[in-house]
């Protein structure tokens, strides 16, 4: 009776766990596609459209102009006329020399223009007499002819002397320091009572302009090799002919945000750095409100032109193989994918610029690859987020 009351026990669980079991196959059923279904993926189509291509390279800062002012006579230092760290204008005075030994020079070489003066009055003089006295054979020609020698020696030595005059009277202007550039002055080297010696090595002070303010960047020489080969082969022309647009990031602020006003790029270096194999850019940037110093750490985006015809797959559809190639998943026209290897030329914001590989209609999955097996047949639909499938035209290209 016992063995037959648990016989009966244990067959009603087994009942009721088969019955819970077929509910929740029944839920699981629900709640996919029937069994054997192809899996669902999201794809993009690939589509050429035109981008515009950029490097983002970091660079730095320098002022337009520097002037290191030196002076040109030596002498005491009797006043400095100006505020260390101010704004001067080109013509400023900035320094005043003692001029007192320049100006006694400037008088002693105005009386030997005037002594110059005198004799050659007397030359002249002298010279005329003896021109009628020749004529009338009273005086010899030798004695005629030394006057006129006479005449010409005074001649020249007025000259001489006039020289020295004009050059004790720019010495005498030399004790008064102008500024030859408008900026921004620096510390002065030097204070009143000091002794200062014409082109002395150190500067009494030094003044940048840095507005406008250049960038300095450097770009490896096959990035510029390879720049050259795709414009002269029409792949990318410049966005604006004859103009290279440049947006400037500084990495003080510690975000995205560019400087207010773009620049554009000046020249590039004709010779390349044998020790990094770089090339060295320079681009002018607009500086009104002096934001910028000279020295900054800056990240400059050059806009070096627009390719036509650019392809470009999201970076999350990218995958890499054993030897590094990348791999993206192709859904054929049978809804059959397809591993394909492909030839990525550089990053473009969270995209991959595409340069073989891929062709003009061919789906890309982008989301779902984990259900994705070689020749296996899916159901490729459109991606949600259309932002997957358009390239960012102002992202930077590294």
């Amino acid at each position: 009776m016992f063995r037959s009351n648990s016989f009966m026990t244990l067959a009603a669980a087994a009942a009721l766990i088969a019955v819970l079991a077929g509910c929740n196959q029944q839920k699981q059923a629900a709640g996919q596609p029937p069994a054997g279904g192809p899996p669902e993926v999201s794809v993009i189509t690939i589509g050429p459209q035109p981008l515009t291509v950029t490097t983002e390279l970091p660079g730095r800062t320098a002022a337009y102009r520097v002037a290191e002012i030196r002076p040109q006579v030596s002498g005491i230092v009797l006043k400095r006329l100006f505020r260390e760290g101010s704004e001067v204008k080109a013509g400023d005075q900035l320094y005043q020399i003692d001029p007192a030994i320049y100006e006694a020079a400037l008088a002693s070489a105005q009386a030997d223009v005037q002594k110059a003066e005198a004799n050659l009055q007397a030359a002249r003089n002298k010279a005329g007499r003896y021109g009628d006295l020749v004529k009338n054979s009273v005086v010899s020609k030798q004695d005629f002819d030394d006057v006129q020698a006479t005449l010409k020696q005074a001649e020249a030595q007025l000259a001489a002397a006039k020289a020295a005059y004009n050059l004790a009277n720019i010495n005498l202007s030399y004790t008064k320091v102008f500024a030859p550039i408008s900026g921004r002055i620096g510390k002065s080297a030097v204070t009143e009572g000091a002794l200062v010696t014409a082109s002395q090595a150190t500067a009494l002070a030094t003044i940048q302009q840095f507005d406008p303010i250049y960038v300095d960047v450097t770009q490896t020489a096959s990035q510029l090799m390879k720049l050259r080969e795709d414009m002269a082969t029409g792949r990318i022309r410049p966005a604006e002919p004859g103009k290279i647009p440049v947006t400037l990031f500084l990495n003080s602020n510690g975000d995205n945000t560019p400087y207010p006003a773009k620049g554009e790029l000046q020249f590039s270096d004709v010779t390349v750095d044998a020790g990094t194999s770089s090339v060295q850019l320079r681009a002018v940037f607009p500086n009104p409100n002096k934001e910028l110093l000279p020295g900054l750490f800056v990240r400059a985006r050059v806009e070096q032109g627009v390719a036509e015809n650019a392809i470009t797959v999201p970076q999350a559809a990218v995958s890499r193989g054993p030897d590094g190639s990348a791999r993206v998943w192709v859904v054929g026209a049978d809804n059959k994918a397809a591993q394909r290897t492909i030839k990525t030329e550089r990053a473009v914001g969270n995209l991959w610029l595409v340069s073989d590989g891929l062709a003009a209609g061919e789906q890309v999955v982008v989301e779902g690859l984990q259900k994705v097996k070689p020749g296996a047949e899916v159901k490729p639909v459109p991606a949600q987020n259309a932002l997957a499938a358009l390239p960012e035209q102002a992202a930077s290209a590294r």
